[in-house]
């Protein structure tokens, strides 16, 4: 059964617009209402079960709590909001995704029954080399934008140092560390995933860590178990994973892999990390995993580097036009 986000304020516009950008979004595990009628809502609410409820802070408390609804929210006009009031707020005004996000996160501070999304599990590609500065960031980068262009993308870095935020200006209150200590603490699900979740340009993202150490203490059987749970639970079709050399034994986590780009170069150094890499799977007897492995050679060119339009780049340059080739070939897209 859906639940049921209702959202009451006086501008009708407002409560329009929000309802429809969110109801339009999938992912989100909530039907939005809008109301601008107080007496409707309150109607409304004595037949209906109200999971959520946003609503105009200037609405005086006696009057909200007749309605009954499992978290209410205030939308405050101001950018500094109070914290002196009976229910939390969110600022009205900034984008809908800042909105849900805050809004989840007080939602989730309290009991939850389990949620799932409802869809079918999600395809996970990784992209990991042994090899260092072969564009494997940028190669994740790129496929995240282009099947994000069509379809619902989360992209996942687990490089210890990822630039990722600093090349979109990211602004982040949470992070991939955060998802791990709520999913170590057994309280992790799509709701509080909707919490953490970032938003740029149709892709979907998790703010990579901000201290590498958070990543040195995660094994490869714990990021593939919640690697696999997001795949499972959260609405996705694509999950693009950038793979670094931090987290301790990477195997179970290529091994959830459905595909597995790995950019190669052809000098003596680059080669003999691969022939090693290799070596260590067959030591390991993990030779299956060649089956996943796609070896690719990716265009080195000199248009890199503009870090205001880096991303842009990578789309609409020679990179872009190599993933929209190699992405066309997958049996499985």
């Amino acid at each position: 059964m859906e639940k049921i986000m209702a959202v009451y304020d006086v501008d009708a516009y407002y409560t329009e617009r929000f309802a429809d950008v969110v109801n339009q979004k999938e992912k989100t595990p909530f039907m939005v209402i809008p109301f601008t009628s107080l007496e409707t809502l309150k109607e409304y609410a004595k037949g209906h079960s109200i999971e959520i409820l946003l609503v105009n802070a200037a609405v005086p408390t006696k009057h909200i709590e007749g309605i009954a609804a499992q978290t209410v929210v205030t939308l405050a006009e101001g950018e500094v909001v109070s914290a002196t009031g009976s229910y939390p707020s969110v600022y009205k005004y900034q984008s809908t995704d800042s909105v849900i996000r805050e809004v989840m996160s007080y939602y989730c501070e309290k009991p939850q029954d389990n949620y799932v999304a409802v869809g079918k599990q999600a395809k996970v590609i990784g992209i990991y080399s042994p090899v260092s500065r072969c564009l494997k960031t940028s190669l994740a980068l790129t496929i995240g934008q282009q099947l994000a262009r069509d379809t619902k993308v989360l992209y996942i870095s687990f490089e210890a140092f990822a630039g990722f935020t600093r090349l979109i200006d990211g602004d982040n209150k949470g992070d991939l560390s955060d998802v791990l200590y709520f999913f170590r603490q057994e309280s992790f699900g799509i709701m509080r995933m909707r919490s953490m979740v970032y938003n740029w340009k149709d892709m979907d993202y998790i703010p990579p860590v901000k201290y590498p150490e958070d990543l040195e203490q995660l094994t490869g059987e714990e990021a593939a178990h919640l690697t696999e749970k997001i795949a499972s639970e959260c609405g996705y079709e694509y999950i693009v994973m950038d793979l670094g050399q931090t987290i301790c034994n990477i195997i179970p986590l290529l091994k959830l892999c459905d595909i597995i780009y790995m950019p190669v170069k052809e000098d003596g150094v680059s080669s003999a990390k691969l022939e090693e890499f290799e070596e260590y799977l067959e030591l390991s007897h993990q030779e299956k995993l060649k089956e996943q492995i796609q070896k690719v050679k990716l265009p080195y060119h000199n248009s890199f580097g503009r870090r205001d339009t880096y991303m842009e780049q990578l789309l609409w340059g020679e990179l872009g036009d190599y993933v929209r080739k190699l992405l066309k070939g997958v049996a499985w897209n």
